[in-house]
């Protein structure tokens, strides 16, 4: 088996949302194994206060996966993830509609710069506006694919499928 993924799902959503269920399915047919956290009831907790139960109950997947996993996320999903990669070994990060800030938190978004990182945006995302995650990007020279649609990123699910086997196929050789 090449590896593993944790798909994170966003606030408003569950663990069979459409693009984490659409990445999950594109990660088994490459042979790797996936789970997707149920994070609703720390959801309901609000947008600022759910993010440390959160990270806390990815540290809990990402500590009981054989190997570092590659963790994927859409907006919120994305944001714990990318601060969980600050604290444990992950093989990877491919995040959807990242904010770069959560209003009432104290944390701003980051990442560990010494992985596979792959950031993808909408143009229209009125939810996390670009700009914000441009400069983000920017500043630490990370991949950001900015594509013409909104924060759900629903017109272009096979183009951000395609993109994700790539993202795999590339890391196989590493996991």
């Amino acid at each position: 088996m090449p590896g593993h993924v944790i798909l994170s799902h966003g606030s408003d959503a569950g663990p069979d949302a459409t693009k984490v269920s659409v990445l999950a399915k594109a990660a088994e047919a490459l042979g790797w194994s996936t789970e997707r956290p149920d994070y609703r009831e720390d959801d309901a907790l609000g947008h600022a206060g759910c993010i440390a139960p959160r990270i806390a109950k990815l540290h809990r997947r990402i500590a009981a996966s054989e190997v570092p996993p590659v963790l994927v996320g859409s907006s919120m999903g994305a944001f714990v993830s990318g601060l969980a990669s600050l604290e444990l070994p992950v093989a990877g990060l491919f995040l959807l509609a990242t904010p770069a800030m959560i209003p009432g938190s104290e944390r701003a978004f980051d990442v560990r710069l010494d992985m596979p990182t792959l950031l993808v945006h909408g143009w229209q995302d009125d939810v996390c506006p670009l700009d914000d995650l441009y400069e983000f990007a920017g500043r630490r020279q990370l991949p950001l694919l900015v594509v013409d649609d909104d924060h759900r990123l629903g017109a272009h699910i096979d183009a951000i499928r395609r993109q994700f086997t790539l993202f795999l196929q590339q890391l196989a050789p590493h996991a």
